[in-house]
């Protein structure tokens, strides 16, 4: 009801009248309400956020399961960023828990927050990013409600898993829909102590995540000492031997583009 009260009745009953056979229809309800919150006056959202947080504080004190309504992010959003337009977004999003090895892809003008846990991100190059809320960097909310995209889709649409390189065991290879980037996981295991990361076609970036080593190339003019926490730049068609020192292999991380 408190969001309801944010977005307007007309609003409301127009998204809850857009059926999935209608995907415009459905973009178009989506806009409109995004962009009332997101237009609403501070004071107004700022107390109908108050009186959610209060409502879903008091059920869960009262142990009522509050899932229905993202209780736990809501109370856990407020709490980082009190009086935030942000809290009230996380309605139109799909919370997306990611496990070890999974990754997803997120195309240009989708919304998304990241919220707690370590990933390796990878962006094609860009000169804007757009913030509207939960945030201490600066906030555009007029450009953001008009660039997004309101396509609806399950988050299900948009993890996708690791494959495996048939040259390189030692190699998970994540390739999104998109020519720009893709990203190699490197897990060389504590048999191993001399693995050679191979040349590709492009300049490549290399994040070393576990384990140290010794690396060489013909490029480098000495040996190059990596370990947990390491950024090496490996210019296109060069390769790197590595020389592990660590008894428990090496987990890398491989920015490129695949030409």
């Amino acid at each position: 009801p408190e969001l309801r009260a944010l977005i307007g009745e007309v609003a409301a009953e127009q998204l809850e009248r857009s059926g999935s056979d209608d995907p415009r229809g459905v973009s178009a309800a989506l806009r409109v309400c995004f962009t009332r919150l997101m237009k609403s006056e501070k004071k107004f959202f700022v107390d109908q956020l108050n009186m959610l947080v209060k409502r879903i504080s008091q059920e869960a004190a009262e142990g009522k399961d509050t899932s229905g309504s993202n209780g736990d992010l809501l109370l856990r959003l407020h709490s980082q960023y009190p009086g935030d337009i942000g809290c009230f977004t996380i309605y139109f999003l799909n919370l997306v828990r990611l496990e070890p090895g999974e990754a997803m892809f997120l195309g240009a003008n989708e919304p998304h927050a990241y919220l707690q846990g370590d990933c390796v991100e990878c962006m094609a190059c860009s000169d804007n990013t757009v913030r509207a809320g939960l945030t201490p960097k600066f906030i555009d909310v007029l450009t953001l409600c008009e660039m997004l995209n309101y396509t609806p889709a399950p988050s299900s649409s948009k993890i996708f898993p690791a494959a495996q390189s048939q040259l390189d065991p030692s190699v998970y290879l994540y390739d999104p829909p998109v020519p720009d980037f893709a990203i190699m996981r490197i897990e060389i295991p504590p048999s191993i102590k001399l693995y050679l990361v191979s040349a590709v076609d492009s300049a490549s970036i290399l994040l070393v995540i576990q384990g140290t080593a010794v690396g060489t190339s013909t490029a480098a003019a000495s040996e190059m000492t990596l370990r947990r926490g390491s950024v090496l730049f490996i210019s296109a068609n060069e390769s790197i031997s590595l020389h592990l020192s660590s008894p428990d292999g090496m987990l890398l991380f491989r920015a490129c583009c695949l030409l």
